[in-house]
Parts: C-alpha cells; structure tokens; sequence
C-alpha cells in the first residue's frame, strides 16, 4: 500500500448501480478535490481506487467484486476503498474475496476523506458497517460543480421502507429519510450559478419525500420551490411510485413553466397477481388511471418504466398479461431486468423459480417490443419543432440532447451549442434517435 510520502494524491472513481451512487460520487469526488487530492480516470493508474458498489442484483454484485480486484491490478501499491450498498449487504464476502484495504457500506461517506487520510497516516480507524435502525438521519452529502455533464443530479431522499418483495434495497439504503429542503434549494443554487440548466431530483424513493419531515413539505412543494430558482430552465424527476401521480400533484406540476413532461413511473409487471406476490400495493387498473391522468393534462409525455421478467411463480399466462399491459400503456421506453433471488428478501422464498432459459426468452420478446413502442412514440414527433438540450458532442459538429419528454435528438451544427437549450425541427428517425435540423 501506499505510503504518506508525497503532498498529492491521484485517486480514481469506479461506480456501479443507479443515479444515487452517480450523486454520492460526485460529491466524494468533490469533498477529495477539496481536501488536494487529483481526480483521474477509472482506468489511469491511481495512488488511490474508490469502488461505489451496487447490490440489486448478484450480477451487479458480482461485478462489484470484479472491480475492487482490478483496481489493485492496475496498481498493486493503491489503497483500494470499497463503499455502497454491496459492502452494506454483504462485508464478510467483500473482505474475503476482494483486495480491498478499507470498506464503507453506505454509511460515513461524507467522511471520505478523514477515512482515507487516517489510513495514509497509520491511523487505525475502525468504521463499522452498521445495521439501519427505525430512524435515522440523512447523512448530508452536496455537490457544487458538476463533473462533464450538463443535467445534474441532485440527491433529495434516501432509503425505502416500501419493502418490495423483491428487493433488498431497504435493508442496503435503510428507512426513509428526506434531505432539508433549505439544503436542496441552496445546492441547486450553486449548481445554476455554474452554468447548468437542468437538474434531476433523485432519490432511493423520492415519492415519500417528505413523508419524515413534521412541516407538510413534501415533492410537490420541493419542485415548486426549485421552479422559482434563476439559471434552471428544467426540472426533470427521477422513479416515481404510481402512488405520487393524482389530480393535485398533475395540476401543480403542469402549471409550473420548467418542469419536464417525462415520468418513469415505475411497474415491475401487468400481471395483478404477480403484482401482489411483489407487494407492489396497486393494481394494474390502477397504474393505468395514473397514467391515462398524465396524458390528459401532458398529452405528449414520456411514459417510460421498469419491468421484471421471470418473478418466482410467474406463469405463461402471467407473462402475456405484462405483455398486453405493455402494448396498452404504449410506454416511451422500457428497461427489462430478468429477476435475480436476492437472500433475505420474501421473494426467495417463493416457489417455483422460473428457469433462466424462459427468464431470457421473456427478456428478449420484451426488449423488442419496447422498441417497436419506443419507435413508434418517436413518430408523433417528425415534423415538429422541440426544444432540446443539448448535452454532448458525438462527433465534429454532431450533438446530442435531450428533449424534456426524454427522446435523444442527434443535430449538426457548425457552431458550438453544448449546454444550450435550442429549438429544432424533427426530420426523422435513426436508431434510437431522433433527426433534427
């Protein structure tokens, strides 16, 4: 390992898993650079390694694992720190069959960097993976900049007590704790003052936000206080519960000027039955109330959302439930996951296990179908004019955005509009992506 030998550090990031971790990493990133420490690359060779595991699948944490061991292969003189939720999950298998020199479930991150000054100075710390009690509060991590992006991601929630039969994320995130809303206003502040014009509101289950606070300031509330915020032209939610969606909550956030007609709106089957074996507390009569609701007051929303394929029990009959539930709803786009047992989730227990053969099937017919929809949802637009934000330059004079109903617009253009907001003109259609001139 390393020694306390030198005055600059070199320490690289690697992060797994959802928008959460994404956050968590920038604002380690920022806390390092702060404290002197350079950034570099995953795949430069680093004094330092920071893995961000993810644990909601076997297969995530199995590359979790993988990672932390490249990291010292890279260097095998780096001191490796592994954090998240894989670590949270399951500690005893990380220090057994990983190289890692300091593990951090998803707790004390925002000491990242004592944690890693007191081992460069020999300073033995011991810092527990701690079990989630009922309460608990939220461990306040912000960010000011934001690392080669123009949306920033913003870190309202963490935890879930929603206890999904399949999920192992409470027992990772623990139970619900919502972040001050003062805190999010002024980090929000920071990040429009540097030039970022959308950000996204993201969370372990950002639907109960508010549900622990005692001052009846919930999402709604949140958004439009951001929508008041000077330099954000978007605000864009992350996954949403159905659960959110009603009358009240629509009209307030249609009427605001910023907010985005882009909703992934979680719902894992169309199968009622399945639904209950999932404890997804709704049924797919209701999920569809939500999103005819949408349509009605945002006609040209992006309806996207997850689904599982192969839940323990689920049957043909099932399945070509979810699939009719899909070709219904016509959703924007879908993620497929094929399910993966989790122990000590309920789901584990359940029988019979769906072969991993029909699991791959299923995938795949899925996957195709919501292409097919997917493509079928970018039609509407050709021959439009739509705003876009423009976010990356693909190639010499290619760019590509977002528009606030989340479909990918390619553009070229002679000048430089990165981080621009532009209206364009949808010519047509290209794999995934929309034509603009």
């Amino acid at each position: 390992m390393i020694k306390d030998t030198k005055k600059e550090y070199t320490v690289s990031f690697i992060t797994l898993g959802c928008k959460v971790n994404q956050f968590e990493t920038e604002a380690m990133t920022e806390i390092l650079e702060q404290e002197g420490y350079k950034v570099l690359p995953p795949n430069e060779i680093s004094d330092i390694y920071i893995i961000n595991t993810c644990a909601v699948t076997k297969e995530s944490e199995r590359k979790s694992r993988q990672f932390i061991n490249k990291a010292k292969r890279i260097n095998p003189y780096a001191l490796v720190v592994a954090v998240g939720c894989s670590v949270q999950l399951n500690s005893e298998k990380i220090n057994k069959e990983t190289t890692a020199d300091i593990i951090i479930g998803t707790k004390h991150k925002a000491n990242i960097g004592k944690i890693i000054r007191d081992k460069l100075n020999n300073i033995e710390q011991v810092y527990e993976i701690e079990k989630f009690k009922g309460k608990e509060n939220f461990e306040e991590l912000k960010i000011s900049t934001v690392h080669d992006k123009t949306r920033a991601n913003i870190k309202i929630q963490d935890g879930c007590s929603q206890f999904c039969s399949y999920c192992i994320i409470p027992y990772v995130r623990g139970p619900i704790r919502s972040r001050n809303h003062e805190d999010i206003i002024k980090e929000v502040k920071r990040i429009a003052e540097n030039g970022y014009k959308e950000i996204v509101l993201n969370g372990i289950h950002i639907s109960s936000y508010g549900r622990d606070l005692k001052d009846d300031y919930y999402l709604i509330d949140l958004i439009e206080d951001i929508n008041k915020i000077d330099g954000i032209q978007r605000i864009r939610l992350g996954s949403v519960e159905p659960n959110l969606i009603d009358e009240d909550f629509m009209n307030r956030y249609s009427a605001l000027d910023k907010t985005c007609d882009h909703f992934h709106l979680s719902l894992q089957s169309g199968s009622n039955s399945v639904l209950k074996r999932m404890n997804r507390r709704y049924t797919k009569e209701e999920y569809k109330n939500k999103v005819d609701l949408i349509r009605k007051i945002m006609p040209d929303a992006g309806i996207t959302t997850d689904i599982i394929v192969g839940f323990p029990g689920e049957s043909d009959e099932e399945f070509n439930e979810t699939v009719e539930f899909v070709k219904d709803i016509r959703f924007s786009r879908i993620h497929v996951f094929k399910y993966s047992m989790r122990e000590g989730t309920k789901a584990a227990e359940i029988e019979p296990k769906v072969p991993d053969p029909v699991k791959s099937e299923r995938s795949k017919f899925l996957i195709e179908l919501g292409k097919k929809l997917s493509h079928e949802f970018m039609e509407r637009f050709i021959g439009k004019d739509l705003p876009v934000l423009i976010e990356t330059e693909k190639n010499k004079d290619i760019y590509e955005g977002y528009t606030t109903n989340y479909l990918k617009v390619l553009l070229k253009s002679g000048i430089n509009v990165k981080n621009e907001i532009i209206n364009v003109h949808i010519k047509g259609i290209r794999n995934d992506y929309l034509l603009a001139e």
